[in-house]
């Protein structure tokens, strides 16, 4: 049997602007992970405890993946078998049956409700990993490939999104991410069906820079205790792009340059400049939620920005709306920090970044 665990993500800047190709953004993996359990079986199987789903089986029929039970809960990891199974085909690789246990943390233990960790691409990432760790004398397994093959499964899932956590889900650590173009990716599948060549080119724009953290930068998270509808809220961007692009490059322009600058900050260890540029995201990132109404900021994680900006900055992570927020701190306010945050009703999460994993 094998094992591979997959860890989670938290947007750290760049949020809405890294849907636009050539836009950045920063991302981190951090140390909740998704376990998948992968061995050779005689029958195809797939179990997921944690959804009451313990024993699916599964075949492959006519280049597709049928599951015995309909769950559209089962359509990411089903379009990702699906990806991977045809890789291998098209390699001439000889697939036979396994057996798959995915589990999570990237939840609450207790409700189950969602912290906004990126579990969707964290168990793309672990599906695509723990099937081609079978085929590992066969072929040659790199992260581009298992990022290219999980980001294309993402993609024809959820038919829009970065991949940044993708990314963050396959290289772990702090990332500097510039999306792929996703209409490249679309037309490149629908003119060729095969997946090989696709995972062997470039892909326009994709930069994938790993960073190294300062030693004194404290990564704070706190959760408002509500999860965020990302979807709806990318969507109330779409009418400000088409009816007022000069305010959304704008908002672009904003969004990059302070990525831009938190990178500096980063390569030169200036915790002052990574808060600044922090900062400056947020801003942005309000001013287009003025534009749209799309309620990036709650009221609690306005509480929670709030009380970070007094021990460092803060800001919400991801779409907003909900889920997480975070801070750049120090070691010496973090305690002070974490009391604050649980008086204004911010449960903080015991998260760090993951840099190692299997």
């Amino acid at each position: 049997m094998h094992e591979i665990k997959v860890p989670g993500k938290l947007f750290i800047a760049g949020e809405y602007a890294v849907l636009e190709p050539g836009y950045p953004a920063i991302v981190v993996a951090v140390d909740r992970f998704i376990t998948a359990q992968i061995t050779r079986s005689e029958q195809q199987t797939l179990s997921l405890p944690q959804l009451g789903l313990p024993n699916v089986a599964c075949r492959f029929e006519g280049g597709q993946v049928i599951f015995e039970e309909e769950d559209t809960r089962l359509d990411f990891i089903k379009n990702t078998i699906a990806v991977v199974h045809q890789y291998l085909q098209e390699r001439s690789i000889e697939t036979k049956p396994f057996s798959l246990t995915i589990t999570s943390e990237l939840d609450d233990a207790d409700s189950g409700r969602k912290y906004g960790l990126g579990s969707s691409a964290a168990v793309v990432v672990a599906v695509v990993s723990s099937i081609l760790t079978l085929y590992r004398d066969f072929l040659p397994v790199s992260k581009t490939l298992i990022f290219k093959l999980a980001a294309i499964a993402h993609y024809q899932t959820q038919g829009s999104g970065s991949c940044a956590d993708v990314a963050a889900s396959t290289y772990g650590g702090w990332l500097h991410y510039t999306a792929f173009k996703a209409s490249w990716l679309k037309e490149r599948l629908k003119e060729n069906g095969s997946i090989t060549p696709l995972v062997e080119e470039e892909w326009p724009h994709l930069q994938i820079e790993p960073l190294e953290a300062p030693e004194e930068l404290v990564l704070a998270v706190g959760w408002t205790g509500s999860s965020a509808k990302t979807a709806s809220l990318i969507k109330k961007i779409e009418p400000l792009k088409q009816k007022n692009s000069t305010i959304y490059g704008d908002f672009l322009r904003k969004s990059r340059d302070a990525v831009s600058t938190m990178v500096e900050g980063f390569k030169q260890s200036d915790m002052e400049l990574m808060m600044a540029s922090l900062s400056a995201n947020r801003l942005a990132l309000l001013e287009l939620s003025e534009e749209t109404g799309g309620a990036i900021e709650t009221i609690h994680l306005e509480k929670l920005i709030a009380i970070a900006n007094c021990y460092g900055a803060g800001k919400s992570s991801g779409a907003g709306g909900g889920d997480c927020g975070i801070a750049f701190t120090s070691t010496d306010k973090l305690e002070r920090l974490h009391k604050q945050w649980q008086d204004a009703g911010i449960v903080p999460l015991d998260i760090l970044p993951a840099t190692k994993y299997n």
